[in-house]
């Protein structure tokens, strides 16, 4: 993996690695909201509230060696954290409805709604290759959630794919307003904190509306939420977003995509749900779709060239939800 690929020279290989180890520990995650067995709010105020001990001394130290960050950037993660619980709630529903991995491919849409968003919102008019990726993705959704064979791991997959697509669309903005609060900090942990303590808050404020808040709830159920906010909430988009800026996007997404293939191979050992041959397909269509489409955001951003588009390589590759 050393050999050069256009203007970036060498990969770090440290880099390389590290997003690997993040990957690996996001992929699981699925299968532990599902081994938890919790309500959508409950959930998603858990893995935040558990995750903010390690988060809290870790943006301390930050701002100890970086200096504090404007109230704008503060604020707006704080509102992309509302975002990320809306996320977090969507892709319990996903699960339910889908299975474990098929739910953790199906959340990867968010790189074409970003890109969607950007043409929109900002006039960032999308290349050729997502105007190709968009049909492959769309034909790789409908086979992966099981409507083509009738065969499917969840309960319930039109609902399914609805809740995937949400997902996407939740984390899609959830990036955007991150990218554009933290576009000039050198900042990781802050943002991150921000971000997880105030989708901690929305999870109470959604509870209502999503099954209430199990505030009672006890072991093992507490152990997996905990065993999930450690791996994937803190370590798993530590190692991610430290990484990202060092490789380029299009390498990054790829790597990316082991998250939604391990959670598939996990499902099934773990959760005995076996994908069809069909499912596979529309699998490798999704991941492949997704790779097109970052590819053409990653060309963008290597034309540039410039350093102050770093942070926007953080966010904009990343695959999968925040798991």
């Amino acid at each position: 993996m050393s050999a050069p690929i256009g203007q970036y020279g060498d990969y770090n290989r440290r880099a390389l690695l590290t997003v690997v180890l993040g990957a690996t520990c996001i992929s699981a995650s699925a299968i532990l909201i599902k081994l938890a067995g919790t309500g959508p709010a409950t959930t998603a105020f858990y893995r935040c509230v558990f995750a903010l001990p390690v988060l809290v001394p870790l943006l301390v130290l930050e701002q100890r060696r970086r200096g504090g960050r404007p109230l704008a950037a503060r604020l707006g993660a704080a509102a992309a954290g509302v975002f990320l619980a809306v996320d977090f709630v969507l892709w319990n529903h996903a699960i339910t409805a889908l299975g474990a991995g098929v739910a953790t491919v199906v959340g990867n849409l968010q790189v074409l709604f970003v890109a969607l968003a950007a043409w929109l919102l900002f006039g960032e008019r999308p290349r050729r290759n997502f105007l190709i990726a968009l049909p492959v993705v769309m034909a790789g959704v409908l086979l992966v959630s099981g409507l083509v064979d009738s065969a499917t791991t969840g309960t319930d997959p039109m609902a399914g794919i609805g809740y995937g697509a949400g997902t996407s669309l939740a984390y899609a903005a959830f990036l955007l307003i991150m990218r554009r609060s933290s576009a000039r900090t050198p900042h990781v942990a802050g943002p991150l904190t921000e971000a997880t303590a105030s989708a901690a808050v929305t999870a109470v404020v959604l509870a209502p509306l999503c099954g209430g808040l199990q505030l009672g709830t006890g072991w093992p159920a507490l152990g997996w939420l905990l065993i999930l906010a450690m791996s994937s909430q803190t370590v798993g988009w530590l190692l991610i977003t430290s990484a990202l800026p060092k490789i380029p996007a299009a390498i990054a997404s790829l790597l990316l995509l082991l998250q939604p293939a391990a959670a598939m191979v996990l499902a099934a050992v773990v959760l005995g749900e076996r994908p069809s041959v069909v499912q596979v397909v529309g699998a490798v269509a999704v991941c492949g779709g997704v790779v097109i489409a970052s590819r053409t955001t990653g060309k963008r951003r290597d034309d540039a060239a410039e350093p102050a588009a770093e942070p926007e390589a953080q966010l904009a590759p990343v695959a999968g939800p925040p798991a």
